[in-house]
């Protein structure tokens, strides 16, 4: 290998950051990579806010955030802006995660230059590609962008040779349960949260999150109905959901939940936080991918509030249940749950079918391997 390799990691919302983390900090562990992140801003607060809990400030910011921002306006902010931090860096390879917009048009402008790209959680498919939107079509671009793929699981890879993609493919576990870890590692007072002060820890608690674009209108109606009923079946229970800063997510479930005795509602909150609250519930409650793979990390069920997953092995190990967005199905499946203790064991204590928290040293060793 050469004298040190410069990789740069791309980041651009909370999801990536919080999985690309523990990639960032086991590369800066090893002798022969300089690693030069860069940061879109695709989310701004969200992104520092993130980032911050793993003690990492990007070298460059690009700060493309703007009010009313879409899919088109961030991709061609990224492509626009990037470019020029490729041309003063020259890095051996790009970097990026999942299915971010940040990340398919990074992923893009390093292909302009002829940069090598790796892609981190490859392989990851639903079928459709309007759902996750614009997310499933994103994967599918970067699977064709990248010179290194490291597929988190068999299933993830197994999707890529059937689209006709075996060379530098890599199983390599999920780093999503390398920053479980590192986040549920030390104690946390639950109550410091704001919104949260009066957070009875030895009560049952259900975690909820639900932003999704494809359920915004209709599908998050019936999502937030379904909660107030079972916060109404089930008054012992505190339903903790920590609401995206996104105003069409914000203008439905403030309404609809905000003036319900054991519903907490607070903004969004750090990893180490939405971590130490799923490992406090007894059940889960999301349509995000990442908290798909968090609770099973934390041997917790969890519900999947959409009508399909590009994570299937949850569904398959047990570990998790496709809820749907109807409001009868999410509370007949939720009351269950928390009505049967042998219920939600067996959930629980299905294996975790996402990794064991090495996927980032195993990406290190494949990045060193490839550069000999």
């Amino acid at each position: 290998m050469k004298d040190k390799i410069k990789l740069m990691p791309i980041v651009g919302t909370r999801p990536d950051a919080i999985k690309m983390a523990p990639l960032i900090l086991a590369l800066r562990r090893r002798a022969g990579f300089d690693t030069v992140v860069c940061a879109s801003g695709q989310h701004r607060e969200m992104l520092a806010q993130s980032l911050g809990v793993f003690g990492i400030t990007p070298e460059y910011n690009l700060d493309v955030m703007r009010e009313g921002q879409t899919p088109a306006t961030v991709t061609s902010a990224v492509l626009e802006a990037i470019g020029a931090v490729y041309e003063a860096e020259r890095p051996d390879m790009v970097l990026v995660h999942g299915d971010t917009t940040t990340a398919v048009a990074a992923a893009l402008a390093a292909f302009y230059q002829k940069i090598p790209v790796g892609h981190v959680e490859a392989g990851l498919r639903s079928g459709d590609i309007y759902s996750p939107f614009p997310e499933e079509m994103n994967r599918l671009l970067l699977d064709r962008l990248a010179t290194l793929l490291f597929a988190p699981t068999k299933h993830c890879a197994a999707c890529l040779a059937q689209e006709g993609i075996h060379g530098n493919v890599s199983i390599t576990g999920n780093t999503e349960c390398d920053a479980v870890l590192y986040t549920t590692s030390q104690p946390y007072d639950l109550r410091k949260i704001p919104g949260l002060e009066d957070f009875d820890p030895a009560r049952r608690t259900v975690f909820i999150t639900a932003h999704r674009r494809e359920n915004l209108g209709g599908p998050l109606e019936q999502i937030c109905a379904a909660i107030k009923e079972l916060a109404r079946r089930f008054p012992d229970v505190q339903f903790v959901y920590p609401v995206h800063m996104n105003p069409a997510v914000r203008n439905t479930v403030f309404p609809a939940l905000g003036n319900i005795a054991n519903i907490r509602l607070t903004d969004t909150v750090d990893p180490v936080a939405a971590h130490h609250l799923i490992a406090h519930s007894e059940l889960v409650l999301t349509d995000s991918g990442g908290i798909q793979e968090d609770a099973p990390a934390l041997h917790k069920p969890v519900l999947v509030l959409r009508r399909e997953t590009e994570r299937p092995e949850g569904i398959e190990a047990g570990v998790a249940a496709l809820a749907g967005v109807e409001r009868d199905a999410i509370v007949a499946m939720a009351s269950l749950l928390l009505s049967d203790p042998a219920a939600r064991r067996k959930m629980a204590s299905a294996p975790n079918p996402y990794g064991d928290g090495h996927a980032a040293e195993r990406i290190c060793d494949e990045l060193e391997k490839h550069f000999n």
